[in-house]
C-alpha cells in the first residue's frame, strides 16, 4: 500500500514514470526491511536492456527521423491520392492509406500523429473539410503506427514477454489491415450522411507520373517488412537495412536529404531512444519486485474468482486496459501491466503470448485516443489548433469501430496468428 500511493503521487506531481518505476521499487525495499535486494537493483535494470532485440528501437527511430527530413512522407500521401482516385471522401481515404504506408516505417503512434497532421490537415481543409474532423481522422490513422510493422511497443513487449521480435511484428499485419478496412467502412458510411467532397480529379497520365516518382519510396516498407516476412534478416537486421534504404532514397530519390543533417538526427534519435529504453530498464526493477512481492499470484487469485474462460479474461482486461491507457502512455502502460497480466494469461488462461500482445498494444494504443487525457488528440491539437474534446465528439465512429475491432481481435485469435501458421 505504502509503495502503491508513494507511486501514484509521484505521477500526480509529474515525475516521469520511468524515475516512479525507480523509486517506487526502493520505497518497497525499504518498506519490506530488506536493503540487500538494493545490490541487485543496478543488475535487474541492466538485465533489463541487456537484450540484442532492442537494438531495433534506435534503428525504427532513425528510420522515421531520416524518412521524415527526406521528403518521404509527401510522396507517399501522393502516392495514395492516385491510388484512391476522385471518390466521395477520397482526401480521408488517403489520410487512411497514406497513414498505413507511414505506419510501415515509424513504429510510433504520436510521432507519426505529429508528421501526418502538418501534411493531411492543410490539404484536407483546402478541399472543404473541417480542421476538426481532419485533424481527429489523423489521430485515428496514427493508431496504425504502433500496429503495422514496425512498432516499437511490440518490441518492448516482445522482450518483456520473451517471444520473438520477428513473431510480434508478424502478429501486427492482420490487425492493422482489419483497423484500415473498418476505418474505411466508416468514412464510406461518413462521406454519405456528410457529402464529403471529392478528390482532386487526376488523369490517368497524371496518375502513373505520381506513380513512377514516389513508387522508390515503398522500398523502405518493403525491405523492412518483407525482409521479416521473408526469414532473410531479423527486425534487428531489416531495421539497419531499412535506416541506409532510408537514407539512400532521401537523398538519390527524392533528393531532399542531406547527409550533413545527420547529426542532429543521431540526437534527435538518441534521445528519444534514451528515453524508451529507460523505461524498458525501469520496467525490469518493477517487474522483478513484482514477482518478489507475488503481486501476480494474487491478482491471478482475485482474476480467477471473476473470469472463468480465456474469453472473459480478455474481455475484462480490456476494460482494465482501456482505463489504464486513458491516463498513462503507451509504453509506460505496456511495461506497468505486461509483467502482472501476461503470467496470467499464459499460465492460468493458456492464451498465447503474441495473441495476447496484439490485444494488449491495440488497447493501449486506443487508450491515446480516449479522454480525459487522450495523448494523441492533443497531440494533433497542438499542431493544427483543433480542440481535444471537440475531435474526439467529431470521430466518435471510429472511436466506436477501433473498440469492435479490439473485441474482434479478442475473441479470434487467428485474427493475430494468421500469417505465424
Amino acid at each position: 500500500m505504502i509503495t502503491t500511493l508513494f507511486f501514484l503521487a509521484a505521477l500526480m506531481v509529474g515525475v516521469p514514470i520511468g524515475v516512479c518505476l525507480c523509486l517506487s521499487g526502493a520505497v518497497y525495499i525499504l518498506s519490506i526491511g530488506s536493503p540487500v535486494l538494493f545490490q541487485s537493483f543496478p543488475m535487474q535494470m541492466f538485465g533489463g536492456v541487456d537484450s540484442y532485440g532492442l537494438i531495433a528501437i534506435p534503428l525504427f527511430i532513425l528510420i522515421g527521423e531520416i524518412m521524415n527530413s527526406g521528403g518521404i512522407t509527401r510522396r507517399l500521401v501522393d502516392l495514395s491520392m492516385a491510388f484512391i482516385g476522385s471518390v466521395k471522401g477520397g482526401l480521408a481515404y488517403v489520410n487512411i492509406l497514406a497513414n498505413m504506408l507511414v505506419s510501415s516505417i515509424i513504429g510510433s503512434a504520436t510521432a507519426q500523429v505529429a508528421i501526418m497532421s502538418q501534411v493531411m490537415v492543410p490539404e484536407m481543409e483546402k478541399q472543404g473539410y473541417d480542421k476538426t474532423f481532419a485533424a481527429g481522422l489523423t489521430v485515428y490513422g496514427g493508431m496504425l503506427g504502433p500496429i503495422i510493422p514496425p512498432s516499437v511497443m511490440f518490441v518492448v513487449y516482445s522482450v518483456l514477454a520473451q517471444v520473438a521480435v520477428g513473431d510480434m511484428l508478424i502478429a501486427g499485419i492482420l490487425p492493422g489491415v482489419l483497423l484500415t478496412v473498418l476505418f474505411f467502412v466508416v468514412i464510406a458510411l461518413m462521406g454519405f450522411v456528410y457529402n464529403y467532397p471529392r478528390s482532386e480529379k487526376r488523369t490517368l497520365a497524371q496518375r502513373a507520373r505520381t506513380v513512377v516518382q514516389a513508387s522508390p519510396t515503398l522500398l523502405i516498407p518493403i525491405i523492412i517488412v518483407g525482409s521479416i516476412l521473408s526469414g532473410v534478416a531479423n527486425p534487428t537486421e531489416s531495421a539497419a537495412v531499412g535506416a541506409l534504404v532510408s537514407a539512400l532514397v532521401g537523398r538519390y530519390v527524392t533528393k531532399e536529404f542531406r547527409f550533413s543533417a545527420m547529426p542532429a538526427i543521431l540526437l534527435r534519435s538518441a534521445i528519444y531512444s534514451a528515453i524508451v529504453l529507460f523505461l524498458v530498464a525501469a520496467a525490469a526493477v518493477f517487474s522483478w519486485l513484482l514477482i518478489y512481492g507475488k503481486v501476480p499470484q494474487m491478482v491471478a487469485a482475485w482474476v480467477q474468482t471473476v473470469a472463468h474462460d480465456p474469453v472473459t479474461f480478455l474481455l475484462l482486461t480490456n476494460v482494465i486496459l482501456l482505463v489504464i491507457g486513458t491516463v498513462i502512455d503507451g509504453i509506460p502502460g505496456l511495461i506497468m501491466t505486461a509483467p502482472i497480466l501476461l503470467p496470467i494469461a499464459t499460465e492460468v488462461y493458456h492464451i498465447d503470448p503474441r495473441h495476447f500482445g496484439v490485444v494488449i498494444v491495440v488497447n493501449l494504443v486506443l487508450g491515446l485516443m480516449t479522454p480525459p487525457v487522450g495523448l494523441s488528440f492533443f497531440v494533433a491539437s497542438a499542431v493544427t489548433g483543433a480542440k481535444p474534446g471537440k475531435m474526439f465528439i467529431v470521430t466518435l465512429p471510429f472511436f466506436i469501430i477501433s473498440c469492435v475491432a479490439l473485441v474482434m481481435l479478442s475473441l479470434f485469435p487467428s485474427l493475430s496468428l494468421g500469417l505465424l501458421k
